[in-house]
């Protein structure tokens, strides 16, 4: 699905260029159980885009010939893929790092009971949605009844030794701005989160990841509905902090769609803009003896929004 909102435009934002590939962020697909409003992938129950075979297949050609060192699986639930598993032990075999990007109640649906233990005996790393630690708010954002999802969720984890101290299980949690505003400072929202949590649930995790919400697809939308979205990217660029810029996740990571297309980021796939400096999209078998050091990334305006104040990345603040 194409973005449909206004044209973003090209802004001063710095040029910035790649380091070593080390990390492939794979999107594998669109089907999800969840419809978050704050969902910059438009997923949902109703999407049919999955990762077929053929492509997971050059996939794991193509972490051979790079030397990946972590598979960051994402979606939609990317648990839902039929081949989430056969993916995970053919990477796991490559001696790759696996994070699964977990919006915690697919684990809890009726077909996906074994999820928790698959992910437990391969030691996959366990990176899960829970956008508040209070019922109301993850409720309005993600549906009635799944604050309760998540938390019997994360008990099921701890029970299997994610988040314990003396495990190597690791499970890190991602909070996001229920609006139109910045996310408050990481460590001080983990220590709320780590006090309530298991103070009301007896639930424990190893860190918070605080990520500012980008203004595309299904969150632009909202805003655009309030008559926020100018505003909120203005409110991007005003917390523009130039010393971010060498902590961005693009500069070591490139993201696969589910079709194997590449992009600089996991926001520029779902704006379809292709790689760098190309003006048409880029597959990963394009890509087999290509170095991509050095090379320029796609920036436009909703790239403030990973340098703004403390910074944003799929591992939180910078």
């Amino acid at each position: 699905m194409h973005n449909t909102l206004p044209l973003l435009k090209k802004t001063t934002f710095p040029s910035i260029s790649r380091n070593n590939l080390e990390v492939l962020q794979v999107n594998l697909g669109y089907l999800c159980n969840l419809s978050c409003t704050h969902c910059h992938v438009n997923a949902g129950p109703n999407r049919t885009e999955l990762m077929d075979r053929e492509t997971i297949n050059q996939l794991l050609q193509f972490i051979d010939l790079h030397n990946i060192s972590t598979l960051d699986l994402t979606g939609g639930a990317p648990e839902m893929n039929p081949h989430f598993k056969y993916l995970v032990q053919a990477a796991l075999d490559k001696d790759v790092k696996i994070i699964d990007r977990c919006n915690l109640t697919i684990l809890m649906e009726p077909d996906f009971q074994d999820i928790a233990s698959f992910l437990a005996e391969n030691q996959v790393e366990i990176v899960a949605s829970l956008p508040c630690y209070m019922e109301d708010n993850v409720d309005k954002q993600r549906g009635k009844g799944t604050f309760n999802a998540s938390i019997a969720a994360l008990k099921k984890l701890n029970q299997l030794g994610y988040g314990k101290n003396n495990s190597d299980l690791i499970l890190n949690l991602v909070f996001n701005p229920q609006g139109a505003t910045l996310p408050p400072e990481q460590k001080t929202l983990e220590l709320s989160y780590k006090e309530h949590l298991k103070e009301q649930f007896d639930v424990v995790f190893n860190q918070l990841f605080a990520m500012t919400n980008l203004p595309i697809q299904r969150f632009g939308s909202v805003l655009i509905s309030k008559g926020e979205f100018y505003q909120y990217l203005q409110l991007l660029e005003d917390n523009f902090q130039p010393e971010n810029l060498d902590q961005v996740m693009c500069k070591n990571t490139l993201s696969v769609d589910w079709q194997g297309y590449v992009y600089d980021c996991d926001f520029n796939q779902m704006l379809d803009l292709p790689l760098g400096s190309a003006k048409q999209k880029i597959h990963l078998n394009d890509l087999t003896q290509q170095s991509l050091t050095g090379q320029s990334i796609k920036t436009l305006q909703h790239c403030y929004g990973c340098t703004a104040g403390q910074g944003s990345s799929c591992g939180g603040a910078l």
